[in-house]
């Protein structure tokens, strides 16, 4: 669906800055339902919430599918947002709880991979379903994925829990407890996390946008947003290899440098070849960065509350994300795309000095020496 909301909504009527503004809908969504979603997840479980975001979304694609006018698309993406923050919460929660932590890395750089092989696949998928009938089956064919997700959630067997305590009951930390209890350590790596989120945002729109802006096809932009997953799908296993090993910082850092400069260099094309070559490089450095943030959130969170903390953090995350797009289309509403870009692409530095300086603080896993100080060896 990614690459195809701003040219649908430009097909719809809507102008180039209307259809960034559109395409930061799912975001937006996600925004909204992070709290809730945290929430949900503790009431009645992971995978009932995995199993009622996965009909909310169906639902909304859908309603993208059959929408008069870009207005309309921008209602159902907004709700397609909300259905992905509870899903992605909801596994997020999950794993961090069963995962060893010698291994979490790995294995949360799998589930981003994992993700990332669906966002190779998906364009591809959709590039054709645009050629042999036309843009709004791509939602349509996104509705039978999440309905297909969905079962598979439903038919997999129950994740079983041990019951608490009465004991554990009655002191179980609430919302607000949580957050004032960590609110230090949220403000500052939450505004790394808001900006790691801000270029990753913008890196899935600019694809979309500078191809619209250079009057390409839509068939054509779905294949060059395929082509970046393609590169980035295939660094997943190795991050996390060295998160593991090494440290956070060793991905982080440079993974959030070379996204930025990646992020500067697509004013620079003016042809489908050139503005491949850029693709795969921002493909190759955000694979680089595969699963970091959902891995040092679950570093840092707390065993009590959890569900609610990942929830404030996947807000400030989301924050960012949604406000990527939007510098995007800050610059074509002030008549430069390319400046957009350009400011979106310094975040990415400004990530990379956040998460150096902040990271060794609060976590035992940032780099060698915090690891072994921790007493962490493997």
């Amino acid at each position: 669906m990614i690459p195809v909301v701003a040219p649908y909504a430009v097909e719809q009527g809507a102008g180039l800055a209307a259809a960034g503004v559109i395409a930061a809908m799912l975001p937006v969504g996600q925004i909204i339902a992070d709290l809730p979603a945290g929430q949900l997840a503790a009431k009645i479980g992971d995978r009932a919430a995995m199993i009622v975001a996965g009909s909310v979304a169906v639902l909304g694609f859908v309603l993208a599918a059959l929408s008069p006018s870009w207005l309309t698309l921008g209602a159902a993406v907004l709700l397609v947002g909300a259905a992905n923050a509870v899903f992605h919460l909801a596994r997020h929660s999950y794993l961090t709880e069963i995962t060893p932590q010698f291994n979490r890395a790995r294995v949360l750089s799998t589930l981003g991979g994992v993700h990332r092989i669906g966002q190779f696949v998906g364009p591809f998928l959709g590039a054709g379903v645009i050629y042999l009938t036309g843009t709004a089956a791509v939602f349509f064919l996104a509705a039978v994925t999440a309905a297909a997700a969905t079962v598979t959630v439903w038919l997999a067997r129950p994740t079983t829990k041990k019951k608490p305590a009465p004991a554990a009951e009655v002191t179980k930390p609430r919302f607000w407890q949580v957050m004032r209890a960590h609110r230090g350590m949220l403000a500052r790596l939450g505004a790394v996390g808001m900006l790691v989120g801000a270029i990753r945002g913008a890196r899935q729109q600019v694809i979309p946008l500078w191809g619209q802006y250079l009057e390409l096809d839509p068939t054509t932009i779905s294949l060059l947003f395929g082509l970046a997953g393609g590169i980035d799908m295939l660094l997943f296993y190795p991050a996390g290899k060295v998160m593991d090993k090494l440290g956070r910082l060793w991905v982080g850092v440079p993974a959030m440098t070379l996204l930025g400069l990646a992020m500067a260099a697509f004013p620079f094309t003016s042809t489908a070849a050139g503005l491949a070559v850029v693709a795969m490089l921002l493909g190759f450095a955000n694979g680089c960065g595969s699963g970091i943030m959902m891995t040092i959130s679950s570093d840092i969170s707390p065993p009590e509350g959890r569900p609610q903390f990942l929830g404030a953090w996947r807000l400030l995350t989301d924050i960012g994300l949604g406000s990527g797009p939007l510098i995007l289309s800050a610059g074509a509403a002030l008549g430069s795309l390319a400046l957009g870009i350009w400011a979106a692409s310094v975040i990415g530095p400004l990530g990379a000095a956040g998460m150096q300086r902040w990271l060794p603080r609060y976590s035992d896993h940032a780099n060698r020496t915090t690891r072994r100080r921790a007493g962490l060896t493997d």
